[in-house]
């Protein structure tokens, strides 16, 4: 069993429906989700485009999956997640919209957010110790001789490469793609996306998410609501 702490948008959400009919999986009841049909791109590409995405589900990652630490339980994880999203305040997501990481595409801020950095980075720190060491296994399949210095020391201290000063926030929505496609793929998932992306997206929780076991698909375990109760605005 492994755990991820992110964030998804709730099920009923606009952006929840999109994302889930474009990667053929809704990520809170695992089943599959018909593909839309979209002008220029056909069903079956975007099965094979969406294959790497589909079993993570849609969402942004802030606490990479982990493993529980010895001594750590479900239990105790879940009233720490509680707490600590009460404590903390909403974050407005102004300016996502649908751009390229490299070669995948997914949904990007257009602009620097200091409140999600420091979300992101708060909850690497705070859920720190309910993660086990990574193995000399799991280092290897990262690939640490791609990474940069931070990025090394990023995984060794904190298990994941991408966090703190390395994290940039990003849903992703496709594998690894060929340029000559990039033109025609992000028209379509524009369309696609557009009406569900019409207002700001806001990170008002924090989602646990689990992998039963090693390559199955993750799937929300609970979502858990940032902010005071007295200040927080039904979606």
């Amino acid at each position: 069993m492994r755990y991820a702490i992110c964030f998804t948008p709730p099920s009923g959400d606009p952006l929840s429906l999109a994302a889930a009919s474009w990667l053929g999986r809704n990520v809170y009841s695992g089943y599959p989700v018909d593909h839309p049909g979209l002008k220029g791109l056909g069903i079956h590409e975007i099965a094979f485009h969406t294959a790497m995405p589909r079993r993570v589900g849609f969402h942004a990652t802030f606490k990479a999956p982990f493993r529980l630490s010895e001594g750590s339980s479900e239990s105790a994880l879940l009233r720490e997640l509680m707490h600590f999203a009460g404590s903390m305040e909403p974050v407005v997501l102004d300016g996502l919209d649908v751009g390229r990481i490299g070669d995948v595409y997914g949904l990007v801020l257009d602009r620097p957010c200091a409140d999600i950095d420091y979300l992101a980075a708060s909850v690497v720190q705070a859920f720190d110790g309910f993660r086990a060491p990574l193995s000399e296994m799991e280092i290897e399949r990262r690939n640490p001789e791609r990474l940069s210095a931070p990025q090394f020391s990023n995984l060794h201290r904190w298990g994941h490469a991408y966090v703190m000063d390395e994290f940039r926030f990003h849903m992703t929505l496709t594998g690894p793609l060929l340029a000559r496609d990039f033109p025609r793929i992000e028209q379509a998932m524009r369309a696609h996306f557009d009406q569900a992306l019409s207002e700001p997206v806001v990170v008002s929780n924090l989602a646990l998410f689990v992998e039963a076991e090693q390559g199955a698909p993750f799937t929300v375990h609970s979502l858990h609501p940032m902010g005071r109760v007295s200040n927080r605005r039904i979606a």
